[in-house]
């Protein structure tokens, strides 16, 4: 069980640590709006990544070849979702900026819909289950269950404190060109993301 529990917390904290797309605009998220927000939107996140975890589990070997012909669809359609979320979070940053809106809880999203938006960005991600996938061929953990469990466990406390992150960086730039500042950044990172996936 043991073995299992490392294994799960060495892939969770894997998968999760490098900061993609997902990660800056989750700092982002939670900088403009409220950690309340930025923990829904962290908890999205982790849950996919427990999702493909246990999926990768139970049936990796069955689903490894079925993943290699729709892993170009998958990564395309990745690649337009992360475009349309970097014009999305610049546009607006773009309007409120125009607009001299200077409370920052104005537009916060309910927590649910930034749970629900992660989640969905990140079930998009192919290389996740393919990741998790090849982790269970190569070492197949004796307790499917536990790994996975741990791997969702790591997978939050890196997304939390993303989020954590985010809500310290909110404090220091609340006013109107610092949100600005940080949303175009924040756009810019996720199309570059974006593109290299094409």
């Amino acid at each position: 069980m043991s073995a299992a529990l490392v294994a799960g917390l060495v892939a969770g904290y894997g998968i999760a640590m490098p900061v993609g797309a997902i990660g800056v605009y989750l700092v982002e998220l939670t900088a403009r709006t409220s950690w309340r927000v930025g923990a829904a939107a962290a908890m999205g996140v982790a849950t996919a990544d427990g999702v493909y975890a246990v999926l990768a589990t139970t049936s990796g070997a069955a689903l490894a070849p079925l993943l290699a012909p729709i892993t170009t669809p998958l990564r395309l359609t990745s690649a337009v979702a992360l475009f349309l979320l970097a014009t999305w979070t610049a546009v607006r940053a773009i309007r409120r900026y125009r607009s001299a809106e200077t409370p920052l809880l104005a537009t916060e999203p309910h927590p649910l819909k930034a749970y629900a938006t992660l989640l969905g960005l990140t079930l998009l991600n192919p290389s996740t289950i393919i990741y998790f996938t090849a982790l269970v061929l190569g070492e197949r953990p004796a307790n499917g269950t536990v790994f996975a469990a741990a791997a969702f466990a790591a997978s939050a406390s890196w997304q939390l404190l993303l989020a954590i992150g985010g809500a310290l960086l909110g404090r220091g730039l609340t006013g109107p060109r610092g949100r600005l500042g940080t949303a175009l950044l924040s756009s810019a990172v996720i199309l570059v993301l974006a593109v290299r996936l094409l």
